[in-house]
């Protein structure tokens, strides 16, 4: 998240630029505006400045102190920062270099080189200073320097002698490492200022730093000077990240583009002023397109063998994003492990609040799992509590349903007069149906006797007769 320490859009005049106090940042609030109100970013500016490719410098290697914030790098380079800040490529022929302007640079001018080369061939094998058995002793001695990476060849008495530095093909510490390729765009407008300065005094002084560096930007009041982070480096030196809002009178903002920002840091009067606030190296945070990746991968840096230079790039563990670089020297080394014991340092503090917060984490999850065995218990408490208050409800029903039960048991129907009435005649008549029917019977069975009887009669008078 960018911090926005620049005047607000509604000030107007030069209150802004003149806010800041005098003396309090060993520079900051007392450098001198020299940069007028010309300096514009409304058009895109040819800056001609030489970008991390410079094609006109001899060195080759030019690192600086700085490097990015876009990931760790691996292999000899692993945790030495987090990738290098890498500038433009620019074509044309430059004579002035920054520190990382002329990384991986290519010899220009074939002729001094050939002649550089015969020399140095001449200095290692076959001196002819001294004419005689010297100057075998001499070669050596040269060989031992150039090995070495520092010091004169002298090998004869009408050329200067060769100057050794650690970028001769013949130097033995050298390295290659790999450091994160930068993914921002030119136009996020990510400018990196390294300061000579503390942290803390970076921080405590942070609101007159961006105050100075509006007036850099030549106190302009739809300029905003935003601070995008800040990072300790080795050596006591801070890396500030910056970029530039620029607000047009219709009211829209945009970014000033990187590259258009470091080339007005790289003008001289200008690089003056920054020099007086501290900085002692800018570069730009850019991503590099896939020709300019091709070309430095193409050609090996100055002093490194292409041998070494392919096995680099075949062992390279991530060529997305990584890209290898060299390490030339002791000093380089040292830096890198400067670097390196930094970004531990800050990868150890980023683990420490990591535990911290676990720790918290632990603790709020003791507490909360106590609280839900207490509300786990006053759920259980409440549910025997309703369930109780439900059997006393059904309880009470089954109460009243057997009170209404005992008391229909023990009433008495009572029937209408006429109805009982009529009941007891239809009852009467059908007794009376019933005595008639019984009457009849019996008159029949009387009947049926006395025939019965006759019948029995006759039967036995027959039988007197036929005896």
């Amino acid at each position: 998240m960018a911090f926005n320490f620049g005047a607000p859009s509604g000030t107007s005049g030069t209150a802004a630029a003149t806010a800041a106090p005098a003396g309090g940042f060993g520079g900051f609030g007392t450098t001198s505006t020299t940069a007028g109100s010309a300096f514009s970013f409304s058009a895109p500016a040819n800056t001609g400045t030489t970008g991390l490719f410079g094609g006109t410098q001899n060195k080759g290697f030019g690192f600086g102190t700085g490097f990015g914030t876009t990931g760790s790098s691996t292999g000899l380079g692993t945790g030495l920062g987090t990738g290098l800040g890498f500038g433009g490529f620019n074509t044309q022929q430059q004579q002035q270099q920054t520190t990382l302007g002329g990384l991986f640079s290519q010899p220009t001018q074939a002729p001094t080189q050939s002649s550089q080369l015969i020399n140095t061939a001449s200095a290692l094998s076959a001196p002819t200073l001294l004419g005689d058995e010297r100057d075998a002793i001499l070669a050596k001695w040269n060989q031992l320097q150039a090995f070495w990476g520092t010091g004169k060849g002298y090998f004869n008495n009408n050329i200067p002698p060769v100057e050794f530095t650690q970028e001769n093909p013949f130097c033995r510490f050298k390295a290659v490492g790999y450091s994160c390729m930068p993914n921002n765009k030119d136009e996020d407008g990510l400018v990196v200022l390294v300061f000579n300065k503390k942290e803390t005094d970076i921080r405590s002084q942070q609101q007159q730093l961006v105050e100075s560096l509006h007036k850099v930007l030549g106190g302009n009041q739809t300029l905003t000077v935003n601070v995008e982070g800040i990072k300790t480096l080795p050596d006591d030196q801070t890396e500030v990240v910056i970029y530039v809002v620029e607000r047009s009178p219709n009211g829209t903002s945009r970014r000033v583009p990187a590259t258009t920002l470091y080339a007005h840091f790289e003008q001289t009067n200008i690089k003056t002023q920054l020099q007086q606030l501290g900085v002692t190296l800018s570069m730009t945070r850019t991503e590099l397109s896939p020709a300019q990746i091709k070309q430095l991968l193409q050609n090996p840096p100055a002093g490194v063998d292409p041998i070494i230079w392919e096995q680099a790039k075949v062992d390279n563990p991530d060529s997305e994003k990584l890209i290898p670089v060299p390490m030339v020297g002791f000093k380089e080394l040292l830096r890198r492990l400067k670097v390196q014991d930094q970004m531990t340092k800050q990868h150890q503090t980023r683990l420490d609040i990591i535990s911290e917060d676990i720790s918290e984490l632990q603790k709020n999850q003791t507490t909360t799992m106590a609280k839900i065995a207490q509300y786990k218990r006053k759920l259980m408490d409440l549910s025997h509590r309703t369930l109780q208050g439900r059997l006393n409800e059904l309880m009470s029903q089954i109460r009243m349903q057997n009170h209404f039960g005992a008391v229909k048991s023990e009433e008495r129907y009572y029937i209408d007069a006429d109805l009982l009435r009529e009941i007891k005649q239809h009852l009467k008549q059908q007794q009376e149906g019933l005595s008639h029917l019984i009457s009849i019977i019996k008159d029949d069975l009387e009947d049926i006797k006395l025939v019965e009887h006759g019948l029995n009669e006759t039967i036995h008078i027959r039988g007197g007769v036929f005896s």
